[in-house]
């Protein structure tokens, strides 16, 4: 049939937008590899660099093979669980599904997030091999099946599944679950499995403060993951030209819109929370802190940007704040180790997201974002803002879901590399660092002339016994 100018006009923009969201998201990834290089001393930043390059490279193969079609395949054998189809991008594009080149790339975008998120949970101790083991697992098998649970059309949590778990879906609409729940739960493991890095506890128990190098890096980092959250929240729309009924102005124009200001209040909410906060607990302004509170925000207002107002952002953020703090304060009393606070943050943060839609939620807006307006449809909404328990039940199982099948995928593989000592690297290495036990030589000119520049002058004082 052929498709009329107006049709093609409104496919172009679309397919524009989406792309422009997917380059967006895809900035995150230089946003992540600033925010980890600057957390991290200056004797790993080379290779914590290089694992943020390995997630993208790793990740667009094993996404492109396999990762897409667990998320999305449909098809006569599509089923609530796993996507079956689409493997390797065979039968893309495709009009039954709407599935096209720029609905990968922007999917793409997500999946690599994933590992980086992971990454920094394990930083400054892992073995490089490790790396390309889980990154390649991760992003190619264990999110894309929590994607297809969520996102796809066939999926049991779906909110736009055809049998809506309990009358109402899961609403995660840009990812506080499928992205930064899995990525925290996954670091969870890897970290605890790891144990913590030399000297971050004394013998009694006692945090010992390991500040990464530059915090120039982290601020900058920090800027650049805000910026690509524009296209990570507001982006997931996919398609901007969709019109409201019984409006004459409104329609996902508008939502994207309120989408992205909502992703600002959360955000800005949470830092200055963290900030103030922190001023209270250690007795001094860290703008360290603040990045982290303020990412914190982003991280929970992701699953509900689309469908609340934006008072309710405010509340998520200051709530997100709390939440991290808390989340810190309790890791370091149980001597967890995550240099990036990955684990706290993705993964405490992005589980109160998904409580917090389920509580804010407006029936507007949730009936605008997955039914496009129509007129006399009607769905479970926030809790608070009355409407039942639907939605909210929801969401608890999403949070529940995820970190059972994060634990029980990511868990056991952890396991399996600890056991063949091929995950964390000797003391040795991590004391002299990864960059010259592992990568051939300093991120930086090193000034001091008696500390080990290149491996070979590594190899030499082990073998001499220095």
């Amino acid at each position: 049939m052929a498709v009329s100018w107006e049709e093609s006009v409104e496919y172009s923009i679309n397919t524009i937008y989406l792309l422009f969201s997917a380059y967006l998201v895809f900035v995150m990834q230089l946003g992540f590899a600033m925010l980890c290089a600057g957390s991290v001393r200056a004797k790993n930043a080379m290779n914590i660099m290089l694992t943020n390059v390995v997630d993208a490279v790793v990740g667009s193969l094993s996404f492109y093979i396999f990762g897409f079609a667990f998320a999305f395949g449909e098809g006569a054998r599509s089923n609530p669980f796993i996507g079956t189809s689409f493997f390797a991008l065979n039968d893309i594009p495709s009009s039954s599904y709407g599935y096209d080149y720029s609905f990968f790339l922007f999917q793409w975008a997500f999946a690599i997030a994933v590992a980086g998120i992971t990454s920094g949970s394990i930083a400054e101790r892992t073995q490089f091999s490790a790396y390309l083991i889980f990154s390649c697992f991760l992003s190619g098998f264990v999110y894309p099946v929590v994607a297809h649970w969520v996102w796809s059309d066939s999926g049991w949590l779906s909110p736009k599944s055809s049998n809506l778990l309990l009358g109402s879906g899961a609403i995660d609409f840009a990812g506080s679950g499928v992205v930064h729940l899995v990525g925290g739960v996954a670091g969870l493991w890897g970290s605890f499995i790891e144990g913590p890095r030399v000297g971050r506890f004394d013998a009694f128990g006692k945090p010992i403060p390991i500040r990464g190098h530059n915090a120039t890096l982290v601020v900058l980092g920090t800027f650049l993951l805000w910026f690509g959250w524009f296209g990570f929240n507001p982006g997931s729309f996919d398609k901007i030209l969709v019109a409201y009924p019984d409006t004459s102005d409104q329609g996902n124009w508008t939502a994207v819109g309120r989408t992205a200001v909502i992703t600002t209040l959360a955000g800005s909410t949470a830092g200055i929370v963290t900030l103030f906060g922190r001023r209270l607990l250690v007795g001094h302004w860290d703008a360290l802190d603040v990045c982290n509170g303020v990412l914190g925000g982003f991280v929970a207002i992701t699953s509900g940007c689309a469908v609340v107002e934006p008072w309710a952002a405010v509340v998520c953020g200051f709530f997100a704040a709390w939440v991290l703090i808390g989340l810190n304060i309790l890791a370091l009393k149980l001597q967890f180790d995550d240099p990036l606070e990955a684990t706290q943050l993705h993964g405490g943060c992005g589980a109160w997201g998904l409580i917090f839609t389920g509580l804010f939620a407006k029936e507007e807006f949730v009936i605008q974002v997955y039914n496009s307006g129509t007129v006399g449809t009607v769905r479970p909404y926030g809790l608070l803002m009355g409407g039942g328990w639907g939605l909210l039940g929801a969401q608890v199982t999403e949070v529940l879901v995820i970190a059972a099948w994060v634990s029980l995928t990511m868990g056991p593989l952890f396991y399996a590399l600890h056991s063949l000592q091929i995950l964390r690297i000797s003391v040795d290495d991590e004391v002299a660092g990864l960059d010259v036990s592992s990568h051939g030589g300093h991120a930086y000119v090193h000034s001091d002339e008696n500390h080990p520049r290149f491996y070979a002058e590594y190899v030499s004082l082990q073998d001499n016994g220095s």
